[in-house]
């Protein structure tokens, strides 16, 4: 049983449940935990929803519109970032690729793609979409340990976690993964909500990033650093997700008041990402970490 004061906020899934978790505070890394964590076994049923839309692509809300709009331009800017890194092999690792249109995009641009990604009818998804261009490797994997199994298993130049991180159930292990699967020059990218974004704080415990029980980890930016510093990755450089802001301060808005109410909800996220102009900190983040040595 966890005390009042190591309680942060007792947050709703929205999405799958209605069970209530706490978010409980870990002081020496500034990162909230959700607690109780569910057992791994099942946590597979708080992803059983077609309103997890990072499983499917679905575009019937206006909701739904809006997520794949903004997804399909930061796909751009995502495939604009790896471009920029000097690569031997062009050899990406996507942890967590969904239904594989960033993948894709990827490959497009030449790179020899592999993906993970536990859910069966997103994995599938993925391999037709990469499939369909016949050049480069493309594989997808059910989990990471699946790669780390294989023989003479190849280190990639980029890994990337597009909002992944916080899914993961053992999370200094899966740290450890990634620092195995990354060549010496590697970059890994992690993009994660950052729960000391005035939007975070705005919405509180229906701040729609929270998204308990999937997400079970709660980043600022000195736990990223702190995390990945064990494993000898430094932080190389730190992007702000601006529409992340709007997205999720429309999702708050549903979860607080019942509706989408959107005139507030842009109003919260551009004085978010306002603020956010001194403070730095975004309602989510994308981190370029490097090894060092």
């Amino acid at each position: 049983m966890k005390t009042k004061s190591e309680i942060k906020f007792t947050c709703q899934d929205h999405t799958v449940t209605k069970e209530y978790f706490d978010l409980v505070l870990d002081a020496n890394l500034e990162m909230l935990i959700t607690y109780p964590k569910p057992k791994e076994e099942d946590l597979y049923k708080y992803y059983e929803s077609e309103a997890y839309i990072s499983h499917t692509d679905s575009s019937k809300s206006n909701l739904d519109k809006i997520y794949q709009f903004v997804k399909n331009y930061t796909i751009i800017k995502k495939v604009k970032l790896i471009n920029s890194f000097k690569t031997e092999e062009k050899l990406i690792l996507d942890i967590g690729c969904g239904t594989g249109d960033f993948l894709k995009s990827c490959k497009i641009n030449g790179w020899n793609v592999v993906g993970v990604e536990p859910n069966e009818k997103a994995k599938n998804s993925a391999l037709k979409k990469v499939n369909t261009i016949n050049s480069n490797i493309s594989l997808v994997f059910e989990k990471i340990e699946n790669l780390l199994e294989k023989e003479n298993f190849k280190k990639f130049d980029v890994i990337t976690m597009w909002h992944v991180l916080e899914h993961v159930p053992h999370l200094e292990e899966y740290i450890l993964y990634l620092e195995t699967l990354l060549k010496p020059n590697g970059r890994l990218i992690i993009a994660v909500p950052n729960y000391k974004s005035y939007d975070a704080k705005y919405y509180g415990k229906f701040w729609a990033a929270f998204d308990v029980p999937r997400h079970l980890w709660h980043f600022s930016q000195k736990s990223i650093e702190e995390l990945f510093s064990k494993k000898k990755m430094i932080i190389e450089k730190i992007i702000p997700m601006i529409f992340d802001a709007y997205y999720v301060s429309l999702l708050s808005e549903k979860y607080k008041s019942g509706r989408s109410n959107p005139i507030k909800a842009f109003f919260v996220g551009f004085l978010s990402n306002l603020k956010a102009t001194r403070s730095n900190e975004y309602s989510s983040l994308i981190y370029i970490l490097k090894k060092s040595f």
